[in-house]
């Protein structure tokens, strides 16, 4: 990893940790979130997973729109670090504990290398 690629994933992890710590206190059954990157492909590559713990839960946010709300959030906190990533809100896909479980055994590595197929991380 280049110089310039630790720097930039520093940004983009302390973008995430702000979103992340306000999505806690804001939906319900939220749980975590994390992002897949390829830095020769930066910024087409980046995808980022929000997690939440069932898919009621999930369901429950995306029909009263707070997934958009999220996706506004993560946006924002990318930009107060400089990160402009056309298109972000394409990218942020959403999850459950609860589907991971179910289809992967909780292999989360696994599961990630669906996404990362999917989108060509």
């Amino acid at each position: 990893m280049r110089k310039s690629d630790k720097k930039l994933e520093k940004n983009i992890v302390s973008a995430l940790t702000e979103a992340c710590e306000d999505a806690l206190e804001a939906y319900e059954g939220f749980q975590w979130l994390t992002h897949i990157v390829n830095y020769q492909h930066f910024p087409e590559s980046l995808s980022i997973v929000c997690v939440f713990n069932n898919k009621e839960h999930l369901q429950k946010a995306l029909d009263d729109n707070k997934g958009e709300q999220l996706k506004g959030t993560i946006e924002k906190k990318l930009l107060t670090f400089d990160i402009k990533v056309k298109g972000i809100k394409k990218r942020i896909l959403f999850d459950t504990e609860e589907a991971c479980e179910a289809e992967n055994d909780g292999n989360w590595s696994k599961r990630f290398e669906s996404f990362k197929s999917a989108r060509h991380v």
